[in-house]
């Protein structure tokens, strides 16, 4: 490592200024899970937090084959035509072997990533939940620095939960294909709640006519939820990806739920949600890190874990024997 890459204050410097070597080694001090690497981060991120919390926060959700990548690279040229510069920090599924990310979203998204007011970050999603790695907040503050007003989280795709998504984005995309009554079925309410735009992608061709009953039934669900948001209702877009076609509406949505937020002071409170969302985040992993460091947990959990299977102990009790060791013995 070099010194200026050691040296918090100059990294935050050459964030500042849009350098990407600066910007990488950056996020990936903070992916860390080095002792002296966390230090170091943290002092980065005191030193951008000034910098930080201009850009519109997006989030990209939608199952496996829905076009995500496709619908994020073409997305991404529409907003960098238009002079915005983009960061895509895409959380790949991870591999069970190595941790590392399998898909490879720069390979997948060719031509944004050659863009040079575009930015893609690939990181695996690891154990966290919701399809996020654990320092994408992290990574957006360091974008956010470098000078990207619009960050695009994609994520693994549905099927975890997806709140910790919703938590640290302004608006949530949900991306969906033309399936109609039968994938509505299908559909967690709840990712549906969380949705703040729904896009039916691959609407085009054949496909249109499908594309257009979805969405009309994907409003007509819409209508039976309580909008998380006083000041927005959630719509339905059509789009194609392939074709990039329906990308300016959507982009059209993105500004008016922005402007939407601002107006009624709303904005404050959601950066403040997420902030507290944060902290909770880390309090957990703190925890769980902790616990999985006790070399007495360690030798602990393979017992514990035969008892919880053979029914000899209930998880409650089990969970308790091992938080004692980080938290120390339960008070009367």
């Amino acid at each position: 490592m070099t010194r200026r890459d050691a040296d918090p204050a100059l990294l935050a410097e050459r964030i500042r200024k849009g350098e990407r070597t600066a910007l990488a080694r950056g996020i990936t001090l903070v992916e860390s899970s080095r002792a002296d690497h966390q230090e170091q981060a943290q002092a980065l991120l005191a030193e951008l937090l000034p910098d930080t919390g201009k850009a519109i926060r997006l989030g990209l959700s939608g199952a496996p084959g829905v076009g995500k990548s496709t619908f994020t690279e073409a997305f991404g040229m529409l907003l960098t035509e238009r002079g915005h510069k983009v960061a895509v920090l895409a959380i790949d599924p991870s591999s069970a072997r190595s941790g590392g990310s399998i898909l490879g979203d720069k390979t997948r998204m060719e031509l944004l990533a050659r863009n040079p007011n575009a930015f893609i970050r690939p990181s695996p999603a690891g154990r966290t939940l919701g399809g996020v790695a654990r320092r994408t907040r992290e990574a957006m503050l360091l974008v956010e620095a470098a000078g990207f007003d619009v960050v695009l989280v994609e994520t693994v795709g549905v099927g975890q939960s997806e709140t910790s998504v919703a938590d640290m984005v302004d608006m949530f995309l949900l991306l969906l294909s033309p399936g109609g009554g039968d994938e509505l079925q299908g559909i967690k309410r709840g990712i549906m709640e969380l949705a703040d735009l729904v896009v039916v992608n691959k609407a085009d061709g054949d496909l249109i006519p499908a594309a257009r009953r979805a969405a009309m039934e994907y409003k007509a669900a819409l209508h039976l939820m309580r909008p998380k948001n006083p000041f927005w209702t959630p719509d339905v877009k059509l789009a194609s990806a392939l074709k990039a076609e329906g990308l300016s509406e959507i982009w059209e949505a993105v500004e008016t739920h922005r402007a939407a937020l601002e107006l009624g002071g709303e904005i404050e409170r959601v950066r403040s949600a997420q902030a507290r969302a944060w902290m909770w985040t880390e309090i957990r992993e703190g925890l769980f890190s902790a616990l999985m460091a006790n070399k007495e947990a360690a030798h602990l959990i393979p017992a514990l874990e035969a008892e919880v299977e053979s029914g000899l102990a209930t998880p409650t009790a089990a969970a308790r024997r091992l938080l004692r060791l980080v938290l120390g013995p339960e008070k009367p």
